[in-house]
């Protein structure tokens, strides 16, 4: 679809990564489709700022595969591509199992508490068929591990890698594999409240490495899956 035409203003604090985290976030939503040409002007007029910090974001953009761009070139959204999402994947998985590996034991039982909510949220989510509040509610609830953990790298990955599996998971998003979701979010609680590491990591691993099924063998026939020769 094309950029929205009505103004989106961001608070100039870390204006750089708000413009950055709004862009990314609207090519995972499909707000930027797959294919469609992006102009830093209209980006800029969209979010209400100058064009600087638009480029800026757009070649870390680039730099995660989000975006295209050659010189002499529009710069376009990138296709889903289906063996980025594959790579993008197998290091997503290892980054969450690592990051509730590191988390157990300095969890609070506050933490856990805010696990416990976040599933919640994203149950009520899934019954309601509200996929923007699911995908927020399960951000939120693997965000508490990553944060506790106070492992930057692997939250650097995640923050790079993270929205290339996402594209392919809101397109494929459906109720059973959300219920599925649910139970182990449950498992994956009641064993950081029990401080049983490897039993936390087994589930988180079970969790991410389940995504595998909405990444299928060959493109669909929508045009904006592709397989990488």
């Amino acid at each position: 679809m094309p950029v929205p035409v009505s103004p989106a203003p961001l608070r100039p604090t870390l204006l750089r990564d708000s413009v950055h985290d709004r862009l990314r976030d609207a090519i995972v939503d499909g707000t930027l489709a797959p294919g469609e040409v992006v102009r830093d002007t209209e980006l800029a007029t969209w979010l209400g700022v100058s064009r600087t910090p638009v480029r800026e974001a757009l070649l870390r953009l680039g730099e995660t595969g989000l975006v295209r761009s050659a010189p002499g070139r529009s710069t376009v959204v990138a296709e889903i591509d289906l063996a980025e999402v594959r790579e993008a994947h197998a290091v997503v998985v290892a980054m969450h199992r690592l990051a509730v590996t590191e988390a157990v034991d300095r969890l609070t039982d506050d933490d856990v508490e805010r696990m416990r909510a976040a599933n919640h949220r994203f149950a009520a989510a899934i019954e309601a068929h509200d996929t923007d509040a699911a995908l927020a509610a399960d951000d939120d609830f693997h965000r508490v591990a990553v944060e506790v953990s106070g492992n930057r790298a692997l939250a650097t990955v995640l923050d790079q890698l993270g929205p290339v599996v996402r594209r392919l998971e809101r397109r494929r998003f459906a109720s059973h594999a959300g219920e599925q979701s649910v139970a182990l979010h449950e498992r994956l609680v009641e064993a950081c409240a029990g401080r049983d590491a490897q039993a936390a990591a087994d589930v988180a691993f079970r969790t991410w490495q389940n995504l595998a099924d909405l990444i299928p063998d060959q493109p669909d026939p929508q045009p904006d899956l592709q397989e990488t020769p």
